[in-house]
This record gives C-alpha cells, structure tokens and sequence, in this order.
C-alpha cells in the first residue's frame, strides 16, 4: 500500500524530492492533485513510512537552506 509523505507545490520540488529518495534506495511515486495548482502527492510505500519521514525532513531543510 502507497502513503502520501508530502504534498510538493511544483512539479520540480517533487521530481527534485522523488530523486534523492531514490537515490537513497527508496520506492518513490508522484501523483498530480490539482493540476491547475501545480501540486503533486509524494508517495513511499507504507511499510518504509518511518525510514523515509526522516531522509524527507533532511532533504527539505537543506532546501531550506538555499
């Protein structure tokens, strides 16, 4: 079963996102909400849920950090 991580306000924030949890060994899907918003759901499969909350809270502050 897939779970939703995160909610990326642009196509390039969730590629961007997608491919460092990849690179990190991670399933990764990205799935448009609304596509008149530009947002996009960010999923792992549930059962890496935990494993993947922290590389994801890692790679948002150092996005921060730009």
């Amino acid at each position: 079963m897939w779970t939703v991580i995160y909610i990326a306000p642009t196509a390039k924030i969730a590629e961007t996102i997608r491919n460092r949890l990849t690179q990190e060994g991670f399933l990764v899907k990205i799935r448009p909400i609304n596509v008149s918003k530009q947002q996009y759901e960010i999923l792992v499969p549930s059962g890496e849920l935990e494993e993947v909350q922290e590389v994801l809270n890692n790679i948002l502050n150092s996005q921060r950090s730009y």
